[in-house]
């Protein structure tokens, strides 16, 4: 026989050990996860970038839509595109404390057929809030994290 029935289980000690364990890491893996905002900077790059381009192609097909506005409620960053209640497009994103500067907000850019911005100059916006996060959006309508290059 291999076994004797001494040997069979887990003593009380290695059970509590474990036990312990368990513990320790969910106490740790469970800080982690509510430690997070649920604000992400690239998410609201991204989302001004998917505006910015819309605004931009329809100033390239001649629309009357190559407008984009910016703006901040109390809960959200708001992402304008067009005009008017029947042609604008809105794209909203939950700001989770987060605060938009840069400029004076609303921040309306138009393009123009080229699907330049116009008025030329480039647009430097910083999402603030557990640590700030810069978005350019370039005199030619390109939108990038980091700050605008002269």
């Amino acid at each position: 026989m291999c076994c004797d029935s001494k040997n069979m289980g887990y003593t009380l000690v290695e059970l509590v050990v474990v036990i312990v364990l368990i513990g320790i890491i969910s106490a740790v893996g469970a800080s982690l996860f509510l430690s997070r905002s649920a604000f992400s900077p690239l998410l609201a790059t991204q989302q001004l970038s998917a505006a910015t381009l819309l605004a931009q192609q329809a100033a390239l097909a001649g629309n009357s839509a190559g407008r984009l506005t910016i703006n901040q409620t109390a809960e959200d960053f708001v992402f304008t595109v067009g005009s008017g209640t029947l042609n604008a497009r809105t794209f909203s994103l939950d700001r989770a404390g987060t605060t938009l500067s840069g400029a004076s907000l609303p921040l309306t850019l138009t393009f123009n057929i080229r699907g330049e911005v116009v008025g030329g100059g480039n647009t430097s916006l910083t999402f603030n809030g557990e640590s700030a996060y810069q978005t350019c959006i370039s005199s030619l309508g390109a939108v990038y994290a980091g700050g605008c290059q002269p």
